[in-house]
């Protein structure tokens, strides 16, 4: 080719493919080396330190890949899959990046030696499609809340933490297991922590909010609840009155007899706690305190709509107490009792007539160790949810190395260069068990390879490394189980993550935009 001086240019585009994709394997191992030795239960905890000196501690691969700084734009990528396995299934953000990682450098391999991104790329889709549903077949289901599978799981997702198993299975039961299958329910969400509080599961929830008038009792019995969204305030006169004439005076008298009729109606309902989205008027706190009824004010939305769900309440606004009692009574919600933490910034509401809610309380001695024994719990709770959901498969690793071996032989059916992509989903899947092996202190290329021989010879999908003694054993005879959604979103997202990497030609730094002038 020639430019416009008529110079020559050399067409070096597949060295620039390739040198693109090189570097951006290179970003994502860097990413997953960060991580990697945080995995299995000899896996060791991570410090991450900020210009000012601050100091978190731990072994959570999303919490390390949120707060490192990445600045490759492929790495971000890799990082991101750790935050949506997250939000997903609450666990194995870890092996999602591993296997991003592993799957991004076995088909840069590929490309180097000559088979085209395309073909790999299919070759890869083909493979994770493959290996998804062989994941799906070995499944062990749990049909029962009873199964001793599930403690072993919450036991070993909870850090290996008695009293959190002990809490998340107890609020499994509590719950049940139809809520628990409840597309849009995350028991995860039921967890709340707090330094120096003693921890317990209770049938309610918190709200973060203290009584705003202290007058009233810390705790009370069989309470009636109103549940108020907006502010309970006079009308203000806005827009098309002349500000300070009698015409605006009259009318805001109107608006404010108007509100003090609604307050003498709201306690004539003879409620107990009135719970409020927005402030409260100084004169709306006085009535109500002196007709002894506990205010609250700025309660969050979500937070009022729980409340309203938990005790059979319905949120009503301003214009809804110009209605009769008849009316209102129908959406005063009951509880059995509600009590106000005041030196934690919570209330509790504790056994409500609705919705059944549990809500785990998780207690540390200091502000430091309170995050990281929340995480684990959240850990134990989604990954109890997720057995329930679609069942466990041997952990350790042991469930991928199997299913490579299937991919290995699926691999031979596949016609053209896409084979070479089965090949790389096919290597990739040895990674977690090598960094588990790995971290143990053991030669993860020599133990893999052993237990890759007797998984075959025994027709076992469960062998691996035992990480105390570097022996072979069948991992669900151990208690080492994962449950099939983490690891089935891992490997998903590890492969919808590394195609769209390996399609980058090249990386091109933006202009900033201008604004318009």
């Amino acid at each position: 080719m020639e430019d416009q001086s008529g110079s020559v240019v050399r067409d070096n585009r597949q060295n620039h493919d390739t040198g693109a994709l090189l570097i951006n394997a290179e970003a994502v191992r860097s990413i997953a080396s960060a991580v990697e030795g945080t995995l299995g239960p000899k896996g060791l905890d991570t410090m991450l330190v900020d210009d000012q000196g601050n100091v978190v501690v731990t072994n959570d691969g999303v919490t390390i890949l949120e707060r490192m700084r990445i600045q490759h734009p492929s790495a971000r990528m890799v990082a991101n899959i750790a935050r949506a396995q997250q939000e997903e299934v609450g666990d194995g953000t870890t092996t999602a990046t591993l296997l991003a990682a592993a799957l991004v450098v076995e088909g840069a391999k590929q490309v180097s030696r000559g088979v085209p991104v395309a073909k790999v790329i299919v070759g890869i889709r083909k493979g994770v499609r493959f290996a998804l549903e062989r994941m799906q077949e070995k499944a062990h289901p749990i049909w029962d809340l009873q199964d001793e599978w599930l403690q072993r799981i919450a036991y070993t997702a909870g850090g290996e933490q008695e009293d959190v198993t002990e809490l998340v299975m107890e609020a499994a039961h509590m719950v049940g297991r139809e809520k628990l299958l409840e597309k849009n329910f995350k028991l995860s969400d039921a967890v709340e922590a707090y330094p120096r509080v003693d921890s317990c599961i209770f049938a309610g929830l918190l709200i973060n909010r203290n009584r705003m008038n202290y007058q009233m009792p810390v705790a009370r019995q069989k309470v009636r609840i109103l549940t108020f969204g907006g502010e309970l305030r006079p009308e203000l006169v806005e827009g098309g009155v002349m500000p300070n004439s009698d015409a605006a005076f009259k009318k805001q008298e109107k608006y404010n007899e108007e509100f003090e009729r609604a307050l003498h109606k709201l306690i004539d309902l003879n409620i107990d706690l009135v719970l409020v989205e927005g402030e409260v008027h100084q004169k709306a706190e006085e009535w109500l305190t002196d007709a002894e009824i506990t205010v609250v004010e700025k309660v969050g939305a979500n937070d009022l709509t729980r409340v309203a769900e938990h005790t059979g309440a319905k949120v009503i606004k301003s214009n809804s107490l110009r209605k009769s009692r008849e009316h209102l009574e129908p959406m005063i919600g009951i509880c059995e009792e509600i009590e106000d933490e005041e030196h934690l910034g919570f209330m509790r509401i504790i056994g409500g007539a609705g919705k059944t809610f549990a809500t785990i309380l998780v207690g540390a001695s200091t502000e430091e160790v309170v995050g990281e024994r929340e995480r684990i719990t959240k850990d134990a709770a989604a990954a109890v949810q997720a057995a329930i959901r679609g069942g466990f498969l041997a952990g350790g690793g042991a469930a991928e190395l199997s299913l490579a071996r299937d991919v290995e032989k699926y691999r031979d059916t596949v016609q053209g260069m896409e084979a070479f992509g089965v090949a790389a989903v096919a290597e990739a899947l040895h990674r977690p068990m090598s960094q588990v092996v790995a971290n143990a202190g053991f030669n993860p290329l020599e133990k893999v390879e052993e237990v890759k021989a007797l998984q075959w010879k025994r027709q076992s999908a469960s062998l691996g490394v035992d990480c105390d003694r570097g022996t072979v054993h069948d991992m669900v005879e151990m208690g080492v189980v994962d449950p099939l959604l983490v690891k089935y979103h891992a490997l998903q997202a590890a492969g919808e993550v590394s195609t769209a990497i390996l399609r980058i030609h090249t990386v091109v730094k933006m202009n900033d935009v201008e604004s318009p002038r």
